[in-house]
This record gives structure tokens, C-alpha cells and sequence, in this order.
């Protein structure tokens, strides 16, 4: 995209706003051009608003010049989704974390797109709330940034995803326009679900400056089994027993080999199970009923011929139990190796087949490959785990290692991004995951909504 840009347009840039900032010096921009993906890109100039009416400004700033804007919030997503890799201006909404209502009587919460997941969390959780999903980065991600994403997390299986606790957006337009979609009610079907089409969007269509989440009762009581098993398929058969035997789990995750003794090198052995597999099994709710289903898991596991077994009832065993789960991905880039952290999601009677596959896929590249995630639901976080992304020649091996896995996981029906969104990582494969004739239902919003292209271009989008 070409950028018309006046010689003074920072200074004009920093009269659009009151209080926020404008900054141009060298780190700023650094920062502000990457997220955990190996690409980047500086900005030509990076904002941080402090009010939707600056963000409006800034937008209104930038539609007059046509200038790029790429939204972000905590910038550790893994697919480059809020990389400018067209320049202009990084929009960060990072400092914009008011909590400006947690109202227990309505079930919802009123924030500000900068605000830590973890923490309205631990405040709704205060008032006998609860907000349930949980990427794994929630002490880090932004809420904004998991409306942009629709984010996910271990949760997903019983509670949903991101979307399914949105009710209300405030939205800046392309053009500065402001846009309330949704309110602070449970159930409104009052024209086109604008709520649905801005989460997930990538901050392709609008800037979010404002969420109003539902919130649920905080289930008074928790459990969590950690169990190993000597093979993948073992494990993966567990999961269909646990599901087909009328169990909901709030989360079950499953883990592999390669992840397993990743973690035993980097956090030491005595904290991960043995065995070649492993799967985590968290249930809640009313204190009887999660005693008893524990109980009924223990034997059921049993069955199943686990390795090893361990049950938490307390909510500092569980969080000790689930400080397993988190070891993962910081002990997989403690490898040395570029972790290239792909969401894909199979149908779940795939998992095995997915296992088998990647075995094969492994041993035809000779990269090493590491599997972990939501059992569930089939989304499981596959890590082709390769030397640093230096070398042309290394690059298109790598692209040749992804393509095999997205053709074969797509050739089951499943899908390329599960929670963490296209952006930059699997734009190339967009094309394929959907018809012509969504695809050019995508490119009529996109169109509708940002004439000018300005809002985070160059994705898969162009």
C-alpha cells in the first residue's frame, strides 16, 4: 500500500490526542513491529490512546491520509496477526485496562480492550463470578486481543470460546465512526449479529475500545486428575471413553512424548509423570458431584490401564497439577529450536490418526515435532520445532512440512486455526481452507466496512 504521508504528519498525529502518546524512537517501534511469530515490521509511528474518542481521532487521522493501522494489545499471538507489515501506525490499546463495571446482578462485566485476561478474572472471581476462557497466555494476552483472535483455551470444551461471553462491543470504524453492537442483556436478536462479525475479525474491520462480557456463577468447587499413559493412542482412546461415558470435563488435555521430556529437561523430572502420554482432566461444580465424579474417573482410569495417577482437590493441588500444562510451551522453546506453535483442530476421532501422521511427517523431514492441547475438542497445538528461520533454502522446508499438515488436516474436515487466527502465519493457506464463495463474502465485509484497506492490511486478506 502506498502511504501519502505530509512531512509533519506525526506532529498532526499527536493533535489528535489529549492525553495518549505518539512515539517514533527506535525501541518503541521494535517493540511495537513483532509478536511471538518470527516475522516483524516497525511502524512509522506507534499510538497508545487512552479513549475511544482518541482512537476515533486517530482513525479519522489516518482514513485522511490513508494511512495503515494495525491494531494490537499484548502482542504474544503466534501468527504475526498483529505485525504492520505495511508500516504506518501501531495502534496500541494496551493502556486503555479500566474495568469500569463488574455487576454480579446483570452477570456481566464492562472493560476496556487493554485489560489482562487473568485479571478480570481474579476480580470477577472475587465477586463469586466467573469468566471462563483461558489461553494459555491469559497472565499476558489482552481482552481485546481475545475478542480480535476469538481466543480459546483448556476451558473450551465445557464453557466455549471468547464468543460465546461477548454481548456488547463498542467498535471504531475505519473511518472514525463509532459503532455500539450488542448490549449488556443474555439473549438479544436485534438485527444482524454485529457482536459475531467483529470477534474473530483480526482487527480487520474495527478497532474494539470497549467489551461487555457474561459472566457465570463461579463453581464453588474444583478436581483435577493427572494421568499417564504409555502411548498416544492409549491416551487418545481414554479421552473418547471419559466423553462417551457422560462426562463433561471443563478441560482435558492431552500431551506427547517430545513435549513430555522437553518439560522433564526443563523443569526436571520429578514434576512430569512418566510415560509417553499424558492426559490432565479437570471437572467443577457443586462439591458432591465433583467428589463423586472424581471417584468415578479414578476407576475409569484405572480401567484404562494407566501408568500413573494423581488427584488434586484443593485449589492449590490443582494449580500444581496445572503448572504441568503451562511447563509446555516455555519448556519447548527452552529446546533452542524455532517453535512454530500451529492451532490446527481434527475432528476428534482424528487424534490418533493425527499422532500417526505427524509421526510420519517427522521422520520424513527430520523435524522434530511436538503435540500437546485440547483433547476435547480436537484443537491441538502441533510444534513443528526446526533450526532458526535464517536460511531461504530453510524456510521453504519448513513451508513444505506445514502445507503436508494443513492439506491433510483440511482432508479430514478439520480446520488451520482453532485460536490463535490466520494473520501472517497461515495466510497462504487461507485460500484453501474456504470456498471461493466465502472467501469473496469476506472480501464483501472487508470492502463494506474499510474501503480503503487501512485496518491492519497485508493479512490474508492481501
Amino acid at each position: 500500500m502506498e502511504i501519502a504521508l505530509k512531512p509533519d504528519w506525526v506532529g498532526e498525529l499527536r493533535s489528535c490526542l489529549q492525553h495518549g502518546k505518539v512515539l517514533t524512537d527506535l525501541t518503541s517501534r521494535e517493540v511495537h513491529g513483532r509478536d511471538r511469530w518470527h516475522h516483524e515490521h516497525q511502524p512509522d509511528a506507534v499510538v497508545l490512546p487512552q479513549t475511544t474518542e482518541e482512537v476515533a481521532a486517530v482513525m479519522r487521522f489516518a482514513d485522511r491520509h490513508n494511512i495503515p493501522v494495525t491494531a494490537r494489545g499484548g502482542g504474544v499471538g503466534y501468527v504475526g496477526g498483529c505485525v504492520p507489515v505495511a508500516g504506518g501506525i501501531a495502534l496500541s490499546l494496551f493502556e486503555m485496562q479500566a474495568i469500569k463495571e463488574v455487576h454480579a446482578e446483570d452477570g456481566i462485566a464492562v472493560v476496556e480492550p487493554g485489560v489482562i485476561t487473568a485479571d478480570l478474572q481474579a476480580i470477577a472471581a472475587s465477586k463469586g463470578l466467573f469468566y471462563p476462557p483461558d489461553p494459555a497466555s491469559l497472565k499476558e494476552c489482552t481482552l481485546g486481543g481475545n475478542v480480535a483472535t476469538n481466543a480459546g483455551g483448556p476451558r473450551c470444551l465445557k464453557y466455549g470460546v471468547t464468543r460465546h461471553y461477548v454481548l456488547g462491543l463498542e467498535v471504531v470504524l475505519a473511518d472514525g465512526r463509532i459503532v455500539r453492537a450488542g448490549s449488556r442483556c443474555h439473549k438479544n436478536k436485534t438485527g444482524f449479529d454485529l457482536v459475531g462479525l467483529f470477534v474473530g475479525s483480526e482487527g480487520m474491520l474495527g478497532v474494539v475500545t470497549e467489551i461487555t462480557l457474561r459472566l457465570l456463577p463461579l463453581p464453588p468447587a474444583r478436581a483435577m486428575l493427572s494421568s499417564s499413559f504409555a502411548t498416544f493412542p492409549e491416551a487418545a482412546h481414554a479421552v473418547q471413553r471419559i466423553l462417551g461415558s457422560g462426562f463433561l470435563p471443563s478441560a482435558l488435555e492431552i500431551s506427547d512424548q517430545f513435549t513430555l521430556q522437553a518439560a522433564r529437561d526443563h523443569v526436571g523430572k520429578e514434576m512430569i509423570p512418566d510415560g509417553n502420554a499424558h492426559l490432565l482432566v479437570e471437572i467443577d461444580g457443586q462439591p458432591d458431584s465433583v467428589h463423586s465424579e472424581c471417584r468415578q474417573l479414578e476407576v475409569l482410569l484405572g480401567e484404562l490401564n494407566s501408568l500413573t495417577l494423581e488427584t488434586a482437590l484443593t485449589d492449590d493441588d490443582c494449580e500444581r497439577i496445572w503448572e504441568i500444562r503451562r511447563a509446555f510451551s516455555y519448556s519447548l522453546r527452552a529446546t533452542g529450536l524455532t517453535k512454530l506453535n500451529e492451532d490446527i483442530v481434527v475432528p476428534r476421532g482424528r487424534l490418533v490418526d493425527l499422532a500417526n501422521f505427524t509421526a510420519a511427517l517427522q521422520e520424513e523431514t527430520g523435524f522434530q515435532i511436538a503435540s500437546f492441547g485440547h483433547a476435547g475438542d480436537g484443537n491441538i497445538h502441533v510444534n513443528l520445532m526446526v533450526p532458526p528461520m535464517d536460511d531461504a533454502k530453510h524456510r521453504q522446508q519448513v513451508d513444505r512440512a506445514l502445507d503436508r499438515l494443513f492439506q491433510q488436516v483440511l482432508a479430514w474436515g478439520g480446520v488451520v486455526s482453532g485460536e490463535h487466527g490466520i494473520g501472517l502465519a497461515k495466510k497462504p493457506w487461507f485460500n484453501q481452507a474456504l470456498s471461493e464463495t466465502a472467501i469473496d463474502v469476506h472480501h464483501t465485509m472487508k470492502k463494506a466496512l474499510d474501503p480503503k484497506g487501512i485496518l491492519n492490511p497485508g493479512k490474508f486478506l492481501g
